[in-house]
């Protein structure tokens, strides 16, 4: 396994995109004036508390007021209410908690008005960021993420990843974590932390407690609403949360940008800094390494897969489809069941796939190609488990039913990942769209390997001139790579008749293959 990172600036925003094994698994977009991203920690006002909801809306600066539920307060919303008031007045210094008197906690299943009070001063949290017409979803139960560790403000409890299997280690890392911890605060420790060292874990949590500090040090005199601590740039995000000794590669077109996450991999991780390398070229980073052309192929209602297979995508209100299809395959399974496992395991991959790369969240339903052996349906629902594994965001997958359908869902803290892959149609259609001709490209070239397989000696393509100008120009072309695998020749015959995209192949007797 082998992760890259491209993190490419423009004048108003920053892309990411994360690449496994050479292969498009997240893409993210940050501008420069998003104001609101999950972590970020705000000074703000309650507004209003509305007793039907058991919730307030909290002024934090949006146009849409933040949704505070009750059970996102926090069992000690009281003393972190107390706390911001000492410190915003000045009254208390020491922001260690060592000697701050707690509040009782809050009842479990009481009621809002009982804690929050409108116009009362809180921070906050933003756990969802604005998603459509809704403003963002926060919560008052803080917590600031490091590499190893998670700093959680007015809590004592010490808990470990439940990804560490080990009921040793487990205990390892409880026991030097309650040993170093400041009182006051409680800790949760992330699954990277398994096999640290005590130097290691305490160097995190002295920059969380530096993070925090500097944070109160803002409240007092700070304005309704403020951001008070800000959470770390997507790209450190990524490298925080999913650096490892997987990481080959983190790719950088911006001499800034490059020296902030040089010094920040620097500090996590002496030993990889350099891999982090500025990206000095005149071709665009994406293109040269081919991210755009998966963009363009990755986005969009079909998803082409290997062997043939394919995902039709559709959004509704309530919930995203995705149909999977077998398509034009050569078939080396003796029975139909087997060729259905063999798709679905194929589509399954590319699933998981298409959720992390758009961010798609809430619920989702995938309707694989029947399985009538149950032992088959159990390896497709642990094949879907084991390809999600890595998935960052909360998700719980269903057994399949009876009609091959899978239940997903996944968590959604940030608007999903929508890029455009329809282009204006040349041929002077008025409002017309077509694919982008890249699709088109990869679907030729799942062709070319289809038909080879079944064994054609001899093949004529007929296509739009500007599709056979791209095949068969420059050195190596695209059919020369065609020949160079398949030891076969294509003929490529423009045809000035043909709309833009279309496209046909005929034998060698000139007969039309379907």
């Amino acid at each position: 396994m082998n992760y890259e990172l491209f993190i490419r600036s423009g004048s108003q925003e920053v892309d990411f995109a994360l690449l496994k094994d050479g292969k498009l698994i997240e893409l993210h977009k940050e501008e420069e004036d998003n104001n609101f991203t999950v972590g970020d920690i705000f000074l703000a006002k309650i507004r209003k508390t509305v007793p039907g909801l058991n919730a307030a809306f909290v002024n934090v600066g949006y146009e849409k007021d933040g949704f505070l539920h009750y059970h996102d307060l926090g069992p000690k919303v009281l003393s972190q209410l107390k706390f911001v008031k000492s410190v915003s007045s000045g009254k208390l210094k020491d922001y260690t908690l060592n000697n701050f008197p707690f509040e009782k906690e809050i009842d479990k299943h009481g009621n809002l008005n009982d804690a929050l009070k409108s116009n009362q001063s809180i921070l906050v949290q933003i756990v969802k960021e604005p998603i459509s017409t809704k403003g963002p979803r926060i919560s008052s139960e803080l917590s600031i993420a490091g590499r190893y560790i998670v700093l959680v403000p007015f809590s004592d409890r010490v808990s470990v990843s439940q990804k560490i299997e080990s009921n040793e280690e487990k205990d390892r890392l409880k026991r030097l974590i309650t040993s170093i911890k400041p009182k006051g605060f409680g800790v949760i420790i992330r699954t990277v932390a398994e096999g640290k060292k005590v130097a290691e874990l305490d160097k995190d949590l002295q920059n969380l407690m530096d993070r925090w500090t500097a944070m109160c040090k803002k409240l007092q005199g700070a304005h309704h609403p403020s951001k008070v601590l800000s959470e770390l740039n997507r790209g450190a995000s990524i490298i925080r949360d999913m650096f490892n000794d997987s990481f080959s590669a983190i790719h950088i077109d911006d001499e800034t940008l490059y020296l902030q996450i040089k010094d920040y991999v620097q500090e996590i991780a002496p030993k990889k800094e350099n891999i982090v390398k500025f990206y000095d070229s005149n071709v665009p980073m994406f293109e040269k390494f081919g991210i755009e052309r998966q963009i363009k192929t990755s986005f969009g209602k079909t998803v082409s897969g290997s062997k043939g297979a394919y995902l039709v995508i559709e959004h509704t209100e309530a919930m995203h489809v995705i149909d999977v299809n077998s398509g034009n395959r050569s078939n080396k399974q003796k029975t139909q069941e087997g060729t259905a496992l063999e798709v679905n395991l194929i589509a399954a991959t590319e699933v998981a796939r298409q959720l992390r790369l758009r961010d798609m969240g809430g619920i989702i339903v995938v309707d694989f190609i029947d399985l009538a052996n149950a032992n088959h349906r159990k390896q497709l629902y642990n094949h879907l488990r084991e390809e999600m594994k890595d998935d960052r965001a909360k998700h719980k997958i269903l057994p399949p039913s009876k009609f091959g359908l899978i239940q997903i869902t996944r968590q959604r803290v940030r608007p999903e990942m929508n890029i455009k892959t329809r282009e204006e149609d040349p041929s002077n259609v008025i409002d017309g769209e077509i694919e982008a001709p890249i699709i088109v490209v990869n679907r030729i070239n799942e062709e070319v390997k289809r038909l080879f397989k079944k064994d054609y000696k001899k093949i004529t393509l007929n296509t739009h001139p500007f599709i056979a100008a791209f095949l068969t120009k420059g050195f190596p072309s695209v059919r020369t790579k065609w020949f160079l695998e398949h030891k076969k020749w294509v003929k490529i015959q423009p045809r000035d008749a043909y709309t833009y995209l279309e496209y046909h192949f005929h034998d060698k007797d000139g007969e039309l293959i379907k």
